[in-house]
């Protein structure tokens, strides 16, 4: 009865989320809460400016409320492609996991009240036992008795839900991936598609950093290569960036304050939080701390550029081509596998600068520190465990204290009727987080709260609303798992459009995981109905499940091996034709000038946008031999001969933006 109630007290609560979204989302004051993205993106203007003051915050227009659900319709007729095209494919995938749960749980579910619930639900070992139980549980399979024949049912179903699993989970696999080449291959330019991150460069005593990636790759791509930036430690210089900014969004909030009442100068105290210290022009006084800012970033700056500490042993290569990124990218570059070592660069957004500057050394000891913590958290764990499963031959404790031999009888039996009861505890979660969960998402009550709060406390200037009404981005990171979760209890148990602004687009690189946590699922539902089957004494049914474990690794081994490659590397053939194709469309373009500030610390870059362009097709220039400031031919390869441009140094970057 309890469930039942709850699971009607969260269909009325999801119920009432989407009827209250419908009603809050008309409201002109909340329009920068559930449009942020169009806001930002400049396709939407506020719709409370003209008209009588309430109509600033209140619609007063009747026949929109018709249409309060108007929305729904659309929504669930997006076509894919245009989903894709306004989301992403990161949003496109990861709306189907939902729709892969739908795929593997709706025919389960209809099989399971089909077969598993008339065999559970005709028995009477719940009656017969003192264990406390609902109507429910009669449902589960700790209604069937110890040794019942009927426990077949549970174990050909066992193989029928891993075999339905498998081929969705296939099937998915094929498809995501198809979308995924699909993607890349219409894809608008990015400069992650032409570069490669190189780490773990080794010293040289007569090379700087920026002029040995020069060279190292003038000599092994000397067809390709276009440019490189290298990666400075600019921590420091970041946080002076993050404080003018805040210095100069407090100017611009006393100049507009004064140009409102020009008869009255601001002031403010330049104590702490404002509220201590001597009171000052609040103008001079910002406008002299932006000044003196700005002296102490032309210092840090120019002491990171002529510093080599500076430089870490990390760079951004650049190439005339997808091609020639995706043959470095997918290869080793010497016979040395620990230096000189390439990946795809991530999307420039996606940069997380502060983790560039750590030496690569560095990361590999905290991968191990993480890798030995991981290995004794589990080891000292097993121990007990271990000291429990000794415990486990019963006839031996039984001779060693006789007087718990009655305790020890009905342990696997109550064991084998409590934990399948415990499945309304979860199914009762689910409801809750899986569904009233989802509905407040829709309605965004934390945001909205959040928003109108600082709208009205925080706001000064047009950038504070911006920021305001941030809209994110969706959190793959947390998101992803939690859904992963409800497969998790299903399978054992069995037995995005107008907010979110995404900060970076991977093409579904995501999926392995997603594939991989499913089968993790799967596993841990075989085992656990294994463990299960021996407590009812069903255990000569072991050697039959123990093959689902099995097949089913054998199936991720297979989808791993056929699948995952289209996600982690760039076929050669797909690169090559769509250098081809952008060649062909647009010839004339300088490719090297796109890409040359495209991965420049942000605290290099000016405040202009980055232009779209088209691949070059740049003539050739006469070829020399490789310029080198070595004494010696000491690791250095045999000369070639390259096109002769040289990448510029971030100073003159820098100085070319200023001017």
């Amino acid at each position: 009865m309890c469930s039942g109630g709850g699971g009607a007290i969260n269909i009325l609560s999801a119920i009432t989320f989407l009827l209250a979204f419908a009603f809050l989302r008309l409201q002109p004051i909340n329009d920068r809460v559930y449009f942020p993205k169009w806001y930002l993106k400049g396709a939407r203007e506020s719709p409370s400016h003209g008209g009588a003051f309430v109509r600033k915050f209140v619609n007063l227009d009747m026949r929109s409320y018709l249409k309060v659900l108007s929305w729904m319709p659309a929504a669930l007729k997006m076509p894919e492609d245009e989903l894709i095209s306004h989301a992403g494919l990161d949003s496109a995938v990861y709306l189907r996991i939902y729709l892969i749960g739908l795929k593997i749980f709706a025919p389960i579910t209809v099989l399971a009240f089909i077969i598993l619930v008339p065999v559970n639900w005709t028995n009477s070992s719940l009656e017969s036992s003192k264990v406390q139980h609902s109507d429910i549980d009669k449902l589960s399979i700790s209604n069937i008795p110890v040794g019942s024949k009927r426990f077949a049912a549970h174990l050909a179903m066992a193989y029928v839900f891993t075999f339905w699993t498998c081929y969705v989970l296939l099937r998915e696999y094929e498809i995501v991936a198809t979308m995924r080449l699909r993607f890349l291959a219409s894809e608008k330019r990015r400069p992650d598609q032409f570069t490669v991150l190189v780490r773990n460069i080794p010293p040289d005593p007569d090379e700087s950093i920026g002029e040995l990636v020069e060279h190292f790759f003038l000599v092994n791509h000397p067809d390709h290569y276009l440019t490189h930036q290298v990666v400075y430690n600019a921590n420091k210089l970041d946080k002076m960036v993050k404080e003018k900014k805040k210095m100069q969004n407090w100017l611009d909030y006393y100049q507009l304050k004064y140009e409102r009442n020009s008869s009255q100068r601001p002031t403010t105290k330049t104590g702490f939080l404002g509220c201590f210290g001597s009171k000052v022009d609040a103008i001079e006084y910002y406008t002299s701390e932006i000044e003196r800012i700005e002296k102490e970033e032309t210092e840090e700056r120019g002491k990171i550029m002529k510093d080599p500490k500076s430089v870490v042993p990390a760079a951004f290569v650049s190439f005339r081509s997808r091609w020639g990124a995706a043959v470095c990218a997918q290869t080793q570059q010497t016979s040395n596998p620990t230096v000189w070592l390439t990946e795809w660069a991530p999307e420039p957004r996606d940069v997380y600068w502060d983790n560039l500057s750590i030496p690569f050394v560095y990361l590999t000891v905290r991968r191990l520190i993480i890798a030995v913590a991981f290995f004794f958290l589990n080891f000292f764990y097993v121990i007990p465990i271990a000291f429990v499963q000794s415990l486990a031959n019963i006839e031996g404790i039984e001779k060693a204290v006789p007087f718990l031999k009655p305790l020890i009888e009905i342990i696997p039996r109550t064991i084998g009727e409590a934990i399948p009861m415990k499945a309304t505890f979860f199914i009762t979660y689910i409801m809750v987080d899986g569904w009233a969960g989802v509905a407040g998402e829709i309605l965004r009550l934390k945001p909205l709260i959040i928003f109108h709060l600082k709208n009205f406390f925080l706001v000064k200037t047009e950038k504070d609303r911006e920021e305001a009404m941030d809209p994110g981005s969706i959190g793959f990171d947390s998101n992803e798992p939690q859904i992963q979760l409800y497969f998790l209890l299903g399978l054992v148990y069995a037995v995005i459009i107008n907010v979110y602004n995404q900060e970076y687009e991977s093409a579904a690189a995501f999926w392995p995981s997603v594939h991989g946590r499913i089968i993790v699922a799967l596993i841990v539902s075989q085992l656990l109905l294994l463990g299960l089957l021996s407590t009812k004494g069903a255990g000569q049914s072991t050697p039959v499940l123990l093959v689902l474990p099995v097949v089913t690794f054998y199936f991720y081994k297979y989808c791993k091996n056929r699948y995952e490659p289209a996600f982690v590397e760039y076929p050669l053939q797909d690169a090559m034709r769509k250098d081809t194709l952008e060649r062909a469309r647009e010839p004339g373009f300088d490719l090297k000038g796109y890409l040359m500030n495209a991965y420049i610390h942000p605290v290099f870059k000016g405040d202009e946008d980055d232009e779209k362009f088209s691949i070059s097709d740049e003539p050739e220039a006469e070829q020399v031999l490789v310029a080198t400031k070595r004494q010696s031919r000491r690791n250095t390869p045999v000369p070639s001969k390259y096109n002769g441009s040289e990448s510029p140094s971030l100073p003159e970057i820098v100085n070319d933006q200023r001017l």
